[in-house]
């Protein structure tokens, strides 16, 4: 079974018409992509978009043969034209299955949104999922194997991915394609980055994939090291990596220092952007989860663990740093470091960069610089992916 993307975009497209946006002004060429549009082995058409038939000529496709067309979700602005030849595009009531003359099933599935879902099986077995734009498929069960191709909003609705790879529907060989891309995201090399943390890829306008092919499918970073100032995005970087995936552990390694309303707004700030499956442990021990297996964890962040572990060792005093201090620390480190290179688990952590400003006045806040450049320095080394993020903006600077 083959599928080809006669469009990638939202239903606005992209560019937006009219739209002044910074994503927008760099959407041309490749990166420019019409309405999306699936035509599944040249008889089964998911949604009607304008210029469809233009769109499967330049593919080399026809529309020809096409048996069925299906729609997937309310369509604005002036009812669509339909070309001559095709038939008249229609809706399966959600849990109903249809089955075409050319050995295609379609079995319609009920969203958390105005739409319906289509998970296509071919005549040969291969399997795909098709979802709307701004939706993600509700009452999941346990899913008997998982879909060879999911088509889904995956900049829009990460939930949604979470969702079917916690009842098994997405697997580690499921070629996840982005499509309905909007603004949101600029296109291009950001685009790609952050599809890939998730398992995800997007593809342009016109490309032809076939179903069961998943040569092609990112590999998620067992590890990464998210690096950054303060309030330069490192935290959003780092959670919006694992959005798109369930049962998640945040280790939050700060506290909660009663007292302190600023702190406390922070912490608030980070637990309301949070998926409410997550879950979260407050603890510095970080060794012991490391070795467990488990969920993928999110540690924010290696700072704070750093001053606990400076306290633990009286690293603050001179005397007791040079009488065994700065050895106990040492030896912490490697401990954790060791950890991440056995780890089994996903993980993703954070850690500021504050070696680029200005030097502290005392020496105990020099001593603290240098051991968190330290840990850093070696924490980076265990992961597959270091980021520096800027305003905003993660740079790779491995992986």
């Amino acid at each position: 079974m083959d599928v080809t993307l006669l469009g990638t975009g939202a239903p606005a497209g992209l560019p937006r018409p009219c739209c002044p946006c910074a994503a927008c002004a760099v959407a041309v060429g490749a990166d420019a992509r019409a309405a999306t549009a699936l035509l599944v082995d040249g008889a089964l058409l998911l949604d009607l978009t304008p210029g469809a038939a233009l769109a499967a000529a330049r593919a080399g496709r026809s529309l020809g043969g096409v048996r069925q067309v299906l729609l997937s979700h309310p369509h604005d602005g002036p009812a669509l034209e339909v070309p001559a030849g095709l038939p008249q595009p229609g809706r399966v009531p959600d849990g109903r299955e249809l089955t075409l003359l050319t050995g295609h099933r379609v079995r319609a599935l009920a969203l958390d949104a105005p739409g319906t879902g289509y998970a296509v099986t071919g005549p040969d077995g291969q399997r795909l999922l098709y979802v709307p734009p701004g939706a993600a498929p509700a009452g999941l069960a346990e899913a008997g194997a998982a879909y060879d191709m999911v088509l889904a909003d995956v900049v829009g609705r990460p939930d949604g991915l979470a969702r079917l790879r916690a009842v098994g529907a997405v697997g580690p060989t499921t070629d996840v394609v982005a499509v309905h891309l909007d603004h949101d995201v600029p296109p291009g090399a950001e685009l790609a980055r952050r599809l890939a943390a998730a398992g995800a890829r997007a593809v342009p306008d016109g490309t032809t994939l076939v179903v069961g092919a998943y040569e092609d499918v990112p590999d998620v970073p067992r590890r990464t090291l998210v690096l950054g100032g303060a309030r330069s995005g490192k935290s959003a970087e780092a959670e919006r990596r694992l959005e798109a995936f369930p049962d998640v552990l945040y280790v939050a390694t700060g506290g909660t220092r009663g007292g302190d309303t600023e702190w406390a707004a922070r912490v608030a700030a980070h637990r309301e952007r949070r998926p409410g499956s997550w879950r979260t442990a407050e603890t510095c021990d970080l060794v012991p989860l490391l070795e467990d297996d488990g969920p993928p964890l999110l540690v924010d962040c290696l700072s704070l663990w750093l001053t606990d572990a400076m306290d633990a060792v009286g690293a603050w005093d001179d005397a007791e740093w040079a009488g065994g201090g700065e050895r106990a620390l040492r030896q912490r480190v490697r401990e954790l470091t060791e950890a991440v290179r056995a780890t089994r688990r996903t993980v993703v952590a954070v850690s500021n960069e504050v070696g680029s400003g200005i030097v502290p006045a005392t020496a105990s806040g020099r001593r603290y610089r240098d051991e968190l450049g330290r840990l850093n320095a070696a924490f980076a080394g265990e992961c597959e992916q270091v980021l520096l993020v800027v305003a905003g903006q993660a740079l790779p600077l491995r992986g």
